[in-house]
């Protein structure tokens, strides 16, 4: 949710490629280190744009900026005009995901941990999985899906209730509501995502729903006074830096990468990053920003990632 994931279940419909053209082995280990490293480290990126940027400002300005590009050069090259349908879906989707997902991530980063941030986030999949299971009609879960669910909702409880080794809060109460909200909220959209009327051209759908979901940010940043927080001539270069590389880096690169691994690698690799992005994460956050990492924090986290294992290895491919 941090770029992570930008609307990773917009294109998960696309083919992959068959018959005998396939891409250079190096090229598919290129993309896939890009969709790892670059993924995971858009928490740090995040955290150093926000020192000096309105978060929800911030965020809404890198993905109506990536979206506005994204949308133009699909279009040059000869993308179909959305209709009113596809608009009125991406404003859903975008407001589900970047709005309320992504927003949340980035306005609680300003007191919770990048790496516990990551952690946290780690666990949408598991929150797919029960929205999925609770909607009318729903897919019920196996045996191992349950325990999956389980485990994955005790790790994310140990973090959130936890304390540092000076007896602190890891998670403020107020940041861990907006955590799981986004959460939930992620899944949400992606489960609406499955099912709602979208482009041909997946990166254009992308591109629509970066804008839609931008725009919403800025409103919602505009709404909550964060206009009056910020100041042009008070921006640090770190910060700007980092907001450049996650519009142009983490939004446009990254996701280009993961659309093409969609199309020339299985689902199941590719949403491995799902496994690796917080483990990166984590790292950068202790080696950058020396965010300390309690034992408690360590415990849980590997609930999280075991349980995202387990799940996303004993479930169908959603049709």
């Amino acid at each position: 949710m941090s770029s992570p994931s930008i609307l990773v279940e917009s294109s998960t419909s696309l083919p992959s490629v068959a018959g005998p053209l396939r891409p250079p082995f190096s090229l598919v280990i290129a993309a896939f280190a890009a969709v790892y490293l670059i993924w995971g480290s858009t928490y740090l990126g995040i955290r150093l744009a926000i020192d000096s940027i309105p978060p929800l400002l911030m965020a809404g300005s890198r993905f109506v900026t990536a979206g506005g590009v994204l949308y133009l050069v699909m279009r040059m090259r000869g993308a179909p005009r959305p209709d009113w349908d596809h608009w009125r879906g991406s404003i859903i989707i975008g407001g589900l995901l970047l709005m309320a997902g992504n927003g949340g991530v980035c306005w609680t980063q300003q007191t919770v941990p990048s790496g516990v941030a990551a952690l946290i986030v780690a666990s949408v999949p598991l929150w797919i999985m029960l929205v999925d299971w609770l909607r009318p009609q729903g897919l019920r879960p196996t045996r191992r899906v349950v325990a999956g669910l389980f485990i994955g909702m005790t790790g994310v409880a140990v973090i959130i209730l936890g304390r540092g080794a000076l007896g602190q809060r890891v998670v403020e109460p107020v940041a861990a509501l907006v955590l799981v909200g986004a959460n939930i909220c992620w899944a949400l959209g992606s489960i609406y995502a499955r099912h709602a009327r979208k482009p041909s051209s997946a990166l254009l759908g992308v591109a629509m729903q970066m804008l839609c979901g931008g725009g919403l940010q800025l409103l919602l940043g505009l709404i909550l006074g964060e206009a009056q927080d910020l100041n042009l001539a008070a921006i640090t270069p770190t910060s700007a830096w980092a907001f450049v590389y996650l519009t142009f880096i983490g939004s446009l690169v990254g996701f280009t990468a993961y659309i093409w691994l969609l199309q020339v690698s299985t689902p199941a690799r590719v949403s491995t990053h799902a496994y690796v992005n917080p483990l990166v994460a984590v790292l950068l956050g202790s080696w950058f920003l020396h965010e300390p990492i309690s034992q408690n924090v360590i415990i849980a986290g590997a609930l999280v990632l075991f349980s995202v294992l387990l799940i996303t290895r004993s479930s169908p491919s959603p049709k």
